[in-house]
């Protein structure tokens, strides 16, 4: 289906691995295409509930890959290549109204770190770390991480990551709160796959319209979030699975979500 990507579907899990490991699963011209091709699949899919970003090989994604552009510096508008390439693959993940898991097997840099940042929760292996690579070779960071970093760790420290290009352990970005879990690199699909299987059974209407809110809440305000929390709240009491979630509490029993 895809040369450069891995993508499976099974129960309602999709995953969606970067598959370049000999370049450290870098973004090529094709690849960036395929996974904003992969994203759309999976929004449409309506049997997939719960999606996870993983990398084959040592590296979750290296950012670009810097050998695909040799030749072309000066000529290239790399302001039309994020627009193209990147902005969609970020938005695809911010507007996917189901849990996008990040499984950080290894080192996410530059745009790789961006579509870490991008995904709702990170899962990391202890051998995964993070860096902000931009600044070393003259660029600005692009894919969002100029949003979600300083909403996550404050100005000054994401001033520091973007700036020194500090590389960090998934151990000291959990202690900073962007990374949810961290596991030995042998425990690192079975703790994926149990959150993943716990997205994929639970009340997935729900979970899409509080990532619409948690969205919005970046840049709304109070009045604005009462009034969405309102909206969210009827459709969500409209729903099959809050009808469902009742009854198996009442019942005492565990609610079987079908995501409707």
């Amino acid at each position: 289906m895809y040369n450069t990507l891995l993508y499976t579907n099974e129960n309602s899990i999709c995953s969606i691995t970067l598959n370049r490991p000999d370049v450290f699963n870098s973004f090529n011209e094709e690849m960036s295409a395929e996974i904003i091709d992969a994203l759309k699949k999976a929004t449409k899919d309506e049997t997939v509930r719960t999606v996870i970003i993983s990398g084959t090989g040592k590296a979750f994604c290296s950012g670009q890959d810097l050998k695909d552009i040799k030749g072309k510096l000066g000529e290239r508008s790399l302001g039309e290549s994020v627009l193209r390439r990147y902005n969609p693959m970020i938005l695809a993940i911010r507007e996917m109204p189901k849990p996008v898991i990040c499984k950080l097997n290894g080192v996410a840099a530059g745009a790789g770190a961006s579509l870490a940042l991008a995904c709702d929760i990170i899962v990391a292996s202890e051998t995964a770390s993070m860096i902000e690579v931009f600044a070393n070779v003259g660029l600005v960071p692009d894919s969002g991480s100029s949003f979600f970093l300083p909403r996550l760790v404050g100005y000054n420290k994401a001033f520091e990551l973007i700036t020194l290009a500090s590389k960090i352990t998934a151990k000291e970005a959990f202690d900073l709160g962007f990374i949810y879990k961290v596991v030995p690199a042998e425990e690192l699909d079975a703790a994926t796959s149990e959150l993943a299987t716990r997205y994929a059974t639970g009340p997935g209407k729900t979970y899409g319209l509080i990532k619409k809110m948690l969205n919005k809440a970046y840049t709304a305000n109070l009045n604005e979030m009462l009034l969405e929390e309102y909206y969210g709240q009827e459709l969500a009491g409209r729903s099959e699975d809050y009808v469902e979630g009742v009854t198996a509490f009442t019942e005492k029993r565990k609610p079987v979500f079908k995501g409707k």
